[in-house]
């Protein structure tokens, strides 16, 4: 037997001996294992109190693994605050009204969406043209629903909080001005008051900006009409001309001096 024979058989022996030796202990070290769990069993079983004891341990030591994921102050429900709908969702010419402004203004689709719902919704009610209230408040706060001029109106309509405060009392007070749907909903009322006084949409659009005494307005009657017009086009499918850049221009709203008269309410045709 030569050398190197006599070498590999040593080595051969050596793997074979650890081999066993671990065998042999992984097999008594389950062994032994069998034996902790079949006597923990038997000491549950034959006492029901350290089963108790040992339930009411684990249960708190799960739940203080499971703390930090809870202390995060989940919301499911936060959703149902957000202004915003799936466009999808509307009717055909909604749709294509929320898209064209999205477009348009740089603004989210979605919450564009619950708006000119909202807008179509109040404009019936109100018997006002929801392309007229939307073209309002496009030229007043490019959809802004936190804006504020310097004189203090504020949201989407740019409405005089200050003035018309008793018109939010009914949506839980002045800050109200900043919810979206409440600012479009007092806004569209003043506006037909404005019309209901003037007699008509160009009158009241001008006692709408503050300008019922003054011979020009600025130029902001002739804004919101050509917008008014263009949604008109939007809704009935017409083409209209390339969408430009349109900034929003701020605007106070005054309280009309006197009470507007019901009867001289001016019912602007509805789209069709």
């Amino acid at each position: 037997m030569t050398a190197t024979t006599r070498i590999t058989k040593g080595i051969r022996t050596v793997a074979n001996d650890i081999a066993q030796g671990f065998f042999e202990i992984t097999h008594n070290g389950f062994a032994l294992l069998g034996l902790a769990v079949m006597f923990a069993i038997i000491t549950l079983v034959a006492h029901p109190e350290i089963r108790t004891e040992s339930e009411v341990r684990l249960m708190g030591w799960l739940q203080d693994r499971h703390a930090p994921t809870a202390s995060v102050n989940l919301e499911p429900e936060a959703i149902e605050r957000a202004t915003a709908t799936n466009p999808q969702e509307l009717p055909k010419q909604q749709a294509a009204v929320a898209f064209w402004l999205s477009k348009k203004y740089g603004v989210a689709p979605e919450p564009l969406s619950a708006l000119v719902a909202e807008a179509f919704e109040t404009g019936r009610r109100a018997k006002v043209d929801p392309t007229l209230i939307l073209a309002v408040m496009a030229v007043e706060s490019g959809f802004n629903p936190f804006a504020q001029s310097h004189v203090g109106a504020q949201g989407l309509m740019q409405v005089m909080t200050k003035v018309h405060s008793e018109k939010y009392e009914g949506y839980g007070g002045k800050l109200a001005a900043f919810d979206p749907v409440s600012n479009l909903r007092v806004g569209a009322k003043v506006l037909k008051e404005c019309i209901a006084r003037a007699g008509s949409v160009e009158g009241g659009l001008k006692l709408y900006v503050g300008a019922g005494n003054m011979e020009s307005d600025g130029g902001y009657t002739a804004k919101v009409l050509a917008e008014y017009a263009r949604l008109q086009s939007v809704v009935s499918g017409k083409p209209i001309q390339s969408i430009q850049p349109n900034p929003a221009v701020i605007t106070p709203v005054v309280e009309p001096s006197a009470p507007p008269s019901v009867e001289n309410v001016a019912a602007l045709t509805q789209p069709s």
